[in-house]
């Protein structure tokens, strides 16, 4: 993908799946942009946070704070940008909170504890699917 379209992306999507991935995970997290540098190293987005144990939680706590990146497949980011791209990114937006369900159960990360398995994980070549 070229520049001009990873600029497109981080100021017309980026900042809506900022806001959305914000208020599903509630407070304590931080959700950043990172600005796309060069093909191998494109657009993210990093979700952190401290790690919180509540007493009597049975979930899992894993040793790590919260630190996960997301990025896009190059061709879904331009389907975006084409004819339906921005209905399809609306449904996007309302599946969030099962994809970020979803996401978690694929690698050792835990959400609601703010915590991981790994320093970082990343989460890379999604899709916007709803």
């Amino acid at each position: 993908m070229n520049r001009q379209k990873a600029l497109r992306f981080e100021t017309a999507y980026a900042p809506r799946i900022v806001e959305r991935v914000a208020r599903v995970l509630g407070r304590g997290v931080r959700v950043e942009i990172l600005p796309y540098e060069s093909t191998a190293v494109p657009t993210r987005l990093r979700v952190s946070a401290e790690r919180a144990h509540r007493e009597g939680d049975d979930r899992c706590v894993y040793p790590y704070p919260l630190n996960v990146f997301l990025t896009w497949d190059d061709g879904e980011i331009e389907r975006l940008m084409g004819i339906g791209g921005e209905a399809r990114f609306l449904r996007y937006l309302d599946a969030m909170a099962a994809k970020l369900d979803a996401w978690q159960g694929a690698r050792e990360v835990a959400l609601a504890t703010r915590s991981q398995a790994e320093p970082s994980v990343l989460f890379g070549g999604l899709d916007f699917e709803a």
